[in-house]
């Protein structure tokens, strides 16, 4: 029996010409001055630097040593950097740094940071040991340890926006407190010879605006730099970006300010307005066709974006043909919803012989993704939720990197703490609170407290420290002489006999899972170290791999599987076809957004989830849903009635016919109102 047509129509591959249009060949033919490219959502804006960068090395004869590109994720930092390798011969390219922020400054600091006083051996904390340091302050202080997460949170907002510990003010109960406990966290950074994630930009941005020779090297060694996803950049990331470019304002800033949602975690679309205020001489390119999406897609968007208030004026077009009418589903419940996409993945999938990887469900919310998952489970459909646990929060795996902290700097308070009883050595919470004490009293770290002679230990907690530390010492006086790295670190799980803690802790099915994740690590460990421009030693190494842990959760598999994952996460990815769910008052926009400017962030929200469709887009909502155990009748979401009806195909009892989109928003009411 012969297949069906309609079996063999496959997705029609994307574009992937290396040729650039005419706008896209303005934007990498400016050179000198400042620029920013306004490039929208599929409109080939890593193409565009990552020719740029070719054509200044090789048209402009530009030392590659002297450019700089800067994105947001190891991810796009790494596909970058593979673009510009293949089109570069020989080792053209040999010197040129492709990052992202937080690497850039921590390269900086590597070479600068002793000017602060720190060692040369310094370590980058993770947020969960920041909240360690801050909670053990706020217990001495007798403040409020229920407060930490906020006080956190507040700090970091400080740092982001440039302010040091000795100039932060605040006039509400948390800003207050984070104000008071800033300068003494400082303190305990400093004395453990560490720094957290946000001073990786405050710290670099601090030792250029103030040494003159810093700034001096940096901006020689830098005089090219090309930013991209400028819109999620903060205010201490300009900062830095300012001082870099004092001399040469050769920047060439990439974003979109229809697509900045991440107000949340510091970001701000102002800087956009910053550029056009601090570089007078800002000239702006707009990339405006779209290689991703339909042309009903993306006049839909363009109605959705469109009602938010513009600096720069673009709209998106295409000529991928006008293809398919968004399908807006109408569902009972949570559950209807959920059955309704899997049912519709397993029919398209068969129609067109295709793959699971073709489809992505999204959702505004984590807690959306309990119904589908168990619908796709039923439905037997494999699929990938993004933003799981990542692999370095594992407790394995954060207990062998503590050790290795510990090697490389032994003040670093966190890492001891960790890994002084892992496993146990006989060595109790009063001894250690002991060694706090006097470690605070005297300002020095856990570590250089241990052979005090004034510390005031039973012999035997004194003696179970100092054998501890004596190997601590052993081993990273090995590393000093010379001793091969992976040999050594390979050899600690064994020696601190934590194959037999782990089976004490569980059972010996997980204890070998877990002894697998360590020596993945390892393995993982072992090839950053024989890459060509892989890290110089252990110190490097281990600061990468916190970038690793702190910045992102990468899932680089290419599984055949549906891909399920919240709006945010799914920023800069792409799909053939896109259900996006929960597209509710209350969920999208979201209940806490109440100003104009969050309402203006949850629709660029919505914008990108329409904008990762490439042929077919599925928005759907629920009459019920359950919330906290609470039955809701949320309403449709105010976007919805934004898209010009004539551009969507009414599902569930809606009229098909096109109408005004007042008319259309009162028919998906009048939906709910069904029995």
């Amino acid at each position: 029996m012969p297949i069906p047509p309609a079996r063999r129509q496959r997705w029609r591959p994307r574009l992937s010409s290396l040729e650039l249009n005419a706008a896209q060949w303005e934007a990498v033919r400016h050179v000198h001055g400042p620029l920013l490219v306004l490039a929208g959502a599929g409109s080939g804006k890593t193409r565009v630097i990552t020719q740029k960068i070719v054509h200044l090395i090789e048209e402009q004869q530009v030392a590659a040593g002297h450019i700089a590109a800067v994105t947001f994720t190891n991810k796009a930092a790494r596909e970058m950097k593979a673009r510009i390798a293949q089109r570069l011969e020989g080792r053209a390219g040999r010197g040129l740094l492709v990052s992202t922020f937080h690497r850039l400054g921590l390269t900086i600091l590597r070479r600068e940071l002793p000017r602060l006083g720190y060692g040369p051996a310094f370590s980058v904390i993770d947020s969960g040991d920041s909240l360690a340091l801050l909670r053990g302050l706020l217990r001495e202080a007798n403040g409020p340890a229920d407060l930490a997460e906020a006080i956190q949170a507040r700090i970091s907002r400080f740092k982001n926006d440039g302010i040091l510990a000795e100039e932060a003010r605040a006039e509400d109960q948390i800003g207050a407190l984070a104000a008071a406990l800033y300068p003494e966290y400082e303190r305990a950074l400093h004395a453990c010879n560490a720094v957290d994630l946000d001073d990786l930009i405050l710290l670099p941005t601090r030792i250029l605006g103030s040494d003159g020779e810093a700034r001096g090297h940096w901006q020689e060694r830098i005089r090219y730099l090309l930013v991209d996803e400028y819109q999620d950049s903060n205010g201490a990331q300009y900062r830095l970006l300012q001082v870099l470019l004092e001399q040469r304002q050769n920047l060439t800033a990439v974003g979109d300010d229809d697509q900045s949602i991440y107000s949340w975690r510091g970001a701000n679309v102002d800087n956009l307005q910053r550029l056009a205020t601090d570089f007078p001489d800002l000239r702006v390119i707009k990339l405006e066709q779209n290689y991703r999406s339909t042309g009903r897609i993306l006049r839909a968007a363009n109605a959705v974006i469109g009602q938010n208030a513009h600096l720069f004026e673009k709209r998106l077009w295409s000529e991928l043909g006008e293809g398919e009418r968004i399908q807006v589903h109408a569902c009972a419940d949570e559950s209807e919803e959920a059955e309704q996409i899997a049912n519709a993945i397993l029919r398209d999938r068969f129609q067109r012989d295709g793959e699971y990887r073709d489809y992505a469900i999204l959702y505004r919310s984590n807690h959306q993704s309990r119904p589908l998952e168990a619908a796709l489970r039923a439905a037997r459909i494999p699929y990938q939720v993004s933003g799981g646990i990542s692999f370095f929060e594992r407790a394995e795996i954060k207990d062998f990197l503590a050790y290795c902290r510990l090697l490389h700097n032994p003040d670093d308070d966190p890492a001891l703490l960790r890994a002084v009883n892992t496993p146990r050595r006989g060595i109790g919470s009063q001894s250690l609170e002991v060694l706090g004490q006097h470690a605070r009293s005297h300002g020095q770290s856990l570590f250089a407290s241990i052979f005090a002679e004034d510390l005031e230990l039973p012999s035997r907690g004194r003696l179970a420290l100092e054998t501890f530390a004596n190997w601590v010492n052993e081993k990273g006086d090995a590393l000093q002489r010379g001793a091969e790295l992976m040999p050594l670190l390979q050899e600690i799980p064994e020696e601190i006999g934590y194959w037999q803690y782990l089976v004490d802790e569980g059972d010996e099915r997980s204890a070998k899972r877990r002894w697998e994740n360590l020596q993945e690590l390892l393995g993982w460990m072992g090839r950053l170290l024989a890459q060509e421009d892989g890290p110089q030693d252990l110190g490097e190494l281990l600061q990468r791999l916190m970038l690793y842990n702190m910045l992102e959760r990468e899932e680089d598999d290419d599984r055949d599987v549906v891909r399920l994952s919240t709006l945010h996460a799914a920023k800069g990815l792409e799909f053939p076809q896109v259900f996006l769910a929960g597209v509710e008052e209350e969920l999208l926009p979201h209940r806490n957004s109440e100003t104009p400017e969050q309402i203006a962030e949850e629709r660029r929200l919505f914008y990108v989830g329409m904008t990762r469709a490439r042929f077919r887009l599925h928005l759907s909502f629920c009459k019920r849903r359950k919330r906290y155990g609470e039955t809701l009748n949320p309403e449709p979401s105010r976007f919805l009635a934004e898209i010009p009806s004539d551009l969507l195909d009414w599902q569930g009892g809606a009229a098909a016919e096109p109408e005004e989109a007042s008319d259309a928003f009162a028919r998906l009411r009048a939906i709910l109102e069904e029995e």
